[in-house]
């Protein structure tokens, strides 16, 4: 059988890159951006299959980790830490794991991503569970770090997916979700911070919110759950309630700072 495809080695579009003029580089940036959010909605039946396998195990308290290297991972530990102050979830319930550890998230550890055992170490290292489900993410879908904690996480009986840029990639194959997004090749050969990091981050806003949705951290439209940890965000809260109760301003704030939360001063007033 002839190797896949390997997309994001592909030579760019466009050549001599050097010798454009700041204009014409940021329009060709612009154009192959112009590609992902297209390419995305094309795996929206992977991620939607994903998110409600998430829901299921999230119920009977289940965690979702997201497993990287480089940019993939750092992408999966950024998604991870928005979740408490956004949706007011623990810590504990969302996690990005990276090669490396936390010392490779501003700088690179040398061949860390190429340890096909770390990962399931790194995991083990929480306890996991059949109830937890673990999205690897990698560009490249060759990513050892990766491929080896989905491939023993799989066989530990946990809920394995992953998110890549190359159809048909040896990590797809060790997945029971393969969510391959095809941006085809990157303005820069080979550079896949840039289409392929931007759509690994619209695939985890996408998985993560839909969770967040469906698990009733959202009501209405609203982030009733939010922490409320400065000062904008309290009035984002207060400005919630006025519109959510029909009271003033005044009142709204006050029901928000003894109840802690937008949600417990909507049900307090009920």
């Amino acid at each position: 059988m002839s190797e896949y495809i390997k997309i994001t080695e592909l030579p760019s579009h466009y050549t001599n890159l050097e010798t454009m003029d700041t204009n014409s580089i940021l329009c060709g940036i612009n154009e192959e951006d112009k590609k992902v959010a297209q390419a995305v909605s094309v795996v929206i039946p992977q991620i939607a299959k994903l998110v409600d396998g998430l829901a299921l195990r999230f119920a009977q308290g289940g965690r979702l980790f997201y497993i990287g290297a480089g940019t993939s991972g750092r992408l999966g530990i950024l998604d991870a830490s928005e979740i408490p102050p956004t949706y007011g979830m623990p810590h504990d319930r969302v996690i990005g794991l990276m090669a490396g550890g936390d010392k490779a998230i501003r700088k690179s550890v040398e061949h860390a991503e190429d340890d096909t055992e770390q990962a399931w170490k790194d995991l083990q290292a929480f306890g996991v569970n059949q109830h937890d489900t673990i999205v690897g993410i990698a560009a490249s879908g060759t990513t050892p770090y990766v491929i080896g904690g989905v491939q023993m996480a799989k066989s530990a009986g946990l809920l394995t997916a992953c998110v890549t840029n190359n159809p048909g990639s040896p990590l797809t194959k060790e997945v029971e979700i393969a969510i391959a997004v095809n941006v085809g090749p990157e303005f820069v050969t080979g550079s896949t911070r840039m289409k392929s990091g931007t759509s690994q981050k619209l695939v985890l806003n996408m998985i993560s919110t839909a969770l967040m949705i469906k698990i009733g951290r959202v009501q209405g439209n609203k982030m009733v759950n939010m922490q409320l940890s400065n000062l904008k965000l309290v009035d984002r809260g207060t400005r919630f309630l006025v519109e959510e109760l029909k009271i003033d301003y005044n009142e709204a704030e006050a029901l928000l700072t003894k109840y802690g939360s937008v949600k417990g001063a909507m049900e307090a007033y009920k």
